[in-house]
């Protein structure tokens, strides 16, 4: 698919700009993107933790299925604003790649009826901060501790899961995380 110059630029979220876009929109759907997994193998020194206690945030791998999220339509005229904010948001080794996104008719997950040509932001292994597979139990401890400019680590994780849920995407690497960090969030401190 190809984007014409009066057509909105799609811009494909996958994390917190699921449930925190942040930016101005004319259209909001489900969407989904085919060949990718959805994964916490970013540290987060600028958001969600600091370079002395890098966080967990989420990037895109080649996988085998597919990754719903949120797809958001700009205008073009707000495209320059919202694409400067959108660099700085997706800093420290986030890359923009063009994909094809499928849309649902509306912003619950379902049968694609539309596919267009967008934008995403993923994290490469060729950036200092990938860190690649972790135990679940790792992942947990860091997220549980962790707290950036933008706010607590776990909020990441437990405002995607729920979000996921609401629309109908449930992903299970990303509740299998939550639910760590609930169970843990839920114990009584040692005396």
């Amino acid at each position: 698919m190809q984007m014409t110059a009066d057509a909105p630029v799609w811009v494909f979220g996958y994390g917190s700009l699921v449930w925190r876009p942040a930016m101005a929109y004319v259209a909001r759907r489900a969407g989904r993107v085919e060949g990718w997994a959805r994964r916490f193998w970013q540290a987060s020194t600028d958001h969600r933790g600091t370079v002395e206690a890098p966080g967990r945030v989420l990037t895109l791998v080649p996988g085998d299925g597919a990754v719903w999220g949120m797809a958001y339509a700009i205008a073009r005229d707000a495209w320059p604003d919202i694409e400067a904010a959108l660099e700085v948001r997706e800093q420290g080794g986030y890359a923009r790649v063009t994909i094809d996104i499928g849309l649902a008719a509306g912003e619950q997950a379902g049968r694609v009826v539309e596919t267009v040509a967008g934008l995403l932001y993923i994290a490469t292994p060729a950036n200092p901060q990938f860190i690649g597979p972790e135990p679940l139990e790792v992942t947990a401890d860091i997220v549980r501790r962790s707290h950036g400019p933008s706010g607590s680590n776990v909020d990441y994780v437990l405002e995607l899961d729920r979000a996921l849920h609401a629309f109908g995407a449930a992903d299970p690497d990303v509740s299998a995380l939550a639910e760590r960090v609930r169970a843990a969030r839920s114990q009584p401190t040692p005396a």
